[in-house]
């Protein structure tokens, strides 16, 4: 599975218009020789230069070790869809902390959308923002569905968005599949490279190292951790383990006890050729990105440069569908009849993490041992808040990273063998479920 899984996720990322439209640096030198640091952080991606960031901000010297590229997992490659609140929803948090926990993580969801626009502002990354979003339903099952979770968010928590149904949808969005939606204005999207290279530039400035191809294959743990790569090490006083699903394929007994608590998905995308501004417009008038309610979902918005980005389908198998670019322009076209014509320029994916109840898993190991995980494709904003809270509990407050860290998580299960074979089925039944 571990051969399989990296390597299905190289070739995943061969043809991504994320990767043909930015400009990268040339990779600096993997780490060589024993390096010493206050906090060494495993993992490029979002969460992990948060928290580098936030950890240099408070003046200490951090060390970031990377596997592969800065953003070449799950940062780089996903929908670019910046989404309040967490992809379990807010259930788990009531059922398990309370109603005033539960508000307390609302809150900070929101303050994770001002965290990473401030980021943006600060540090000054060109990254495409964009605010506004469409929640959508394509049955009157899911529009009931849409309208209870909407009513909920408004009455608990005071988050407000504006419904439409039947005809009233066609005015936000010229589709025939969507017979409700929900506007609001907080979240929206972004180029998600152009952001993961701007938090790389905004550490580097602070004094953060990151080294590039340095996966971490050996973690010794203790009143001081040592994360060794093949040619080198890190000692550092605390640690934040930030890669992912891909954590434990390089270096299995990094963490052996987090992997069991989050699966590898496969998600998929496609960029359409460019198209003109006046169809764009006339698609999405708002300029929104937008997702459905089902459970194997259509998430898709416009680039800066009027491209169609369509995201769908999944694997929990770890296999690449088959016909991935044509299943893909399917899926785009039944959602947008009017792109029935169009050349499809892109097509991509790679793995993210998801934990069993779809809410983030935040937590210790011993105590100066972090990790950051189970953002179940509801990340981008979430994995900056991550990387603060992190940073507030190495530096002694850690009120708000337990609010995360109390949250039970279960293992997947069936074990190693037999987890996969089971979310295969039971993505099967809820595919049936999307239909009705």
């Amino acid at each position: 599975m571990k051969a399989s899984l990296l390597n299905s996720d190289t070739q995943l990322n061969q043809a991504s218009y994320y990767e043909a439209s930015v400009q990268r640096e040339p990779a600096g030198a993997p780490l060589a020789g024993a390096v010493q640091a206050d906090a060494v952080v495993v993992g490029a991606g979002y969460a992990g230069l948060s928290a580098a960031i936030e950890l240099a901000q408070r003046g200490m010297n951090v060390v970031v070790l990377e596997a592969e590229r800065v953003g070449a997992g799950a940062s780089g490659r996903n929908g670019g869809q910046v989404i309040v609140g967490y992809a379990s929803g807010q259930h788990p948090f009531v059922e398990q902390l309370g109603r005033a926990d539960a508000r307390r993580a609302w809150d900070m969801s929101m303050e994770s959308i001002r965290l990473l626009d401030g980021h943006i502002e600060q540090h000054h990354i060109e990254c495409d923002r964009v605010h506004g979003y469409l929640h959508l339903a394509d049955s009157p099952r899911k529009a009931r569905a849409l309208v209870a979770d909407m009513q909920e968010l408004r009455d608990d928590y005071g988050f407000d968005s504006q419904l439409y149904t039947g005809v009233e949808v066609r005015q936000h969005l010229e589709s025939p599949r969507y017979c409700a939606a929900a506007f609001e204005s907080v979240s929206g999207h972004l180029h998600p490279l152009k952001l993961a290279l701007g938090l790389a530039a905004a550490a580097r400035k602070l004094g953060v190292k990151i080294y590039e191809h340095s996966p971490v294959t050996a973690l010794q743990r203790g009143a001081k951790l040592v994360a060794s790569t093949q040619r080198g090490s890190v000692t550092a006083s605390f640690g934040v383990l930030a890669g992912n699903c891909t954590l434990g394929e390089f270096g299995p007994q990094v963490a052996p006890e987090l992997t069991p608590r989050i699966m590898p998905v496969g998600t998929y995308m496609i960029a359409s050729a460019a198209l003109d501004a006046a169809l764009c417009e006339r698609l999405i008038p708002s300029n929104a990105a937008a997702c459905d309610n089902n459970f194997v979902l259509d998430y898709f918005r416009f680039s800066a440069d009027h491209r169609m980005l369509f995201g769908g389908e999944v694997s929990y198998s770890t296999a690449t569908p088959t016909n991935l670019k044509e299943v893909m322009r399917r899926r785009m076209v039944q959602v947008f009849p009017a792109l029935a014509d169009v050349a499809v320029d892109f097509v991509w994916g790679g793995f993210v993490d998801i934990s069993m109840d779809r809410a983030p898993d935040f937590g210790r190991l011993g105590r100066n041992l972090y990790y950051l995980q189970g953002f179940s494709g509801h990340g981008v904003a979430t994995t900056v808040l991550g990387g603060r809270l992190v940073a507030e509990a190495v530096s002694g407050q850690a009120e708000r990273f337990d609010v995360f860290a109390r949250l039970q998580h279960r293992n997947f299960p069936g074990g190693a063998m037999l987890r996969m074979p089971s979310l295969v089925l039971g993505t099967l039944y809820h595919r049936l479920k999307d239909l009705l």
